[in-house]
């Protein structure tokens, strides 16, 4: 039993950039959580950090894995989707691909 892993994040999607009709906001990002389907769910993931982990060409310090960082900030709409604040741009390759929320900052 002690063995068994334990996973410290919520799995979840990333859907698009938060734009407007001629406007888009590149380093903002629309993220769909698994589990989460109305906007009374997401007050438990705000403040939460991020984790887009993707795999580069290159080597740095013996490894291609590298992590781009952001935080939930605000539900967006009423179906549980919410927006997160990157520190950089998020590239579209990422539309569609899984990222991590990390079930820290606590505010309980």
């Amino acid at each position: 039993m002690a063995n068994t892993p334990v996973r410290l994040y919520s799995k979840a999607r990333i859907l698009g950039y938060k734009r407007s009709l001629r406007n888009q906001q590149t380093n903002q990002v629309l993220l769909r959580v698994e589990g989460v389907h109305n906007k009374e769910d997401t007050d438990f993931y705000l403040g939460k950090r991020v984790a887009y982990v993707y795999k580069a060409e290159r080597a740095i310090n013996g490894s291609k894995i590298r992590v781009m960082w952001g935080r939930i900030s605000r539900p967006h709409g009423n179906s549980g989707v919410v927006k997160v604040i990157f520190k950089n741009s998020v590239p579209p390759k990422s539309f569609g691909a899984r990222a991590r929320v990390m079930l820290y900052p606590s505010r309980v």
